[in-house]
């Protein structure tokens, strides 16, 4: 019963068989391969745009190096409190930008929204006295499982132009989100005024290999130097465009975040059967954050269940009460029917 991270989850069977097929023979190094090059240019059809692309092995890298672009080591980034960059990269965005700030930003599901990012550069008031704020952070779908739309994202893109922002979007699982919407990858991109986004694979189906790929291409300049200081330049490169081909084509990448949805949905409704547990945010994507009675989580666990517990203070008024845990159980590509229906079968004796 594994449903702590779609990271658990095995490698597609496509993906891995790409990675074979790449094995024959050699190649050109440092990503001048055959396969990166497909890879791109799917990448440009995905999106419908011309883009500039480089791909790293963690979503860490490629959100610190995303970053690094368009924020100066006196800048700022305004992000969700709660965002990835934030709480789980150990100072890679500080580290990889020299120095620039995260500044924290409020809002529900660990959404952001004009109000509050206006909110928060009223302080910006000192000049040189303060870091200068120079980009925003989005995550999509959220750390709570919430889900930018496209008409979202633009208020920001157009909220960010007006004040010299530059647009971040992490994108860990953007297929996730992407497939929710029913927006085009485009429409919830660079239509909507993002610059850059870090693009995941990693957590839908690929072994390690994530993008970032630049829509305002000038940003990208020398922007390689960065990738390599970092030491994310692979000498095998075949071997990260090979992933991405392969989760690329065929819409493998959309049909395995369909599927992971899917069996969220599955999950979420099982679970509001169970005498005790209801949710505590809707079901967007492949997330359900859920809570539990204290002893059914307990009795769960010891039986095999693996999730997480997860800090109730994140969600606010609609929290954990007394004798009540916020859980969070994530599926993915790989999770089968029958894998929830043995989890509800073991919640519903244990709530008995």
């Amino acid at each position: 019963m594994e449903f702590a991270s779609d990271n658990t989850a095995m490698v597609h069977p496509a993906i891995l068989a790409a990675l074979n097929a790449a094995n024959a023979g050699t190649a050109a190094s440092y990503g001048a391969d055959d396969w990166t090059r497909r890879a791109m240019a799917r990448l440009e059809e995905v999106f419908e745009t011309r883009i500039r692309g480089f791909f790293v092995g963690t979503g860490t890298a490629a959100n610190a190096l995303a970053l690094s672009a368009i924020a100066s080591p006196v800048g700022t980034v305004l992000c969700h409190g709660e965002a990835h960059i934030n709480t789980d990269e150990c100072g890679a965005p500080e580290l990889l930008t020299g120095g620039a700030k995260l500044t924290p930003v409020e809002g529900t599901g660990c959404k952001v929204d004009v109000d509050t990012l206006d909110g928060a550069l009223r302080p910006f008031v000192r000049g040189f006295h303060q870091q200068a704020p120079q980009a925003v952070s989005i995550t999509q779908a959220t750390e709570l499982g919430m889900v930018y739309e496209a008409e979202e994202v633009a208020a920001i893109g157009a909220f960010c132009r007006a004040r010299g922002l530059r647009l971040h979007m992490d994108g860990a699982r953007f297929a996730n989100a992407l497939v929710s919407t029913g927006a085009s990858a485009a429409d919830l991109t660079w239509k909507a005024g993002v610059d850059v986004m870090s693009f995941g694979a990693t957590k839908n189906g690929a072994m390690g290999v994530e993008a970032v790929v630049f829509f305002d291409t000038a940003l990208a300049e020398a922007f390689e130097y960065r990738v390599k200081r970092s030491g994310h330049v692979v000498s095998k490169g075949r071997f990260l465009g090979a992933q991405m081909l392969a989760y690329l084509e065929g819409d493998l990448w959309l049909a395995n975040a369909h599927h992971a949805n899917a069996m969220a949905d599955r999950l979420a409704g099982g679970l509001v059967a169970v005498a005790g547990v209801r949710l505590a945010l809707p079901v967007q994507a492949n997330e359900v954050f859920a809570i539990f009675p204290a002893g059914l989580h307990a009795r769960l666990q010891a039986a095999g269940a693996h999730y997480y517990d997860w800090p109730g203070e994140r969600i606010g008024d609609d929290g954990p009460r007394a004798g009540e845990v916020l859980v969070r159980l994530v599926t993915s590509f790989a999770t089968r029917p029958e894998e929830i229906d043995n989890l509800l079968a073991h919640a519903r004796a244990e709530a008995a």
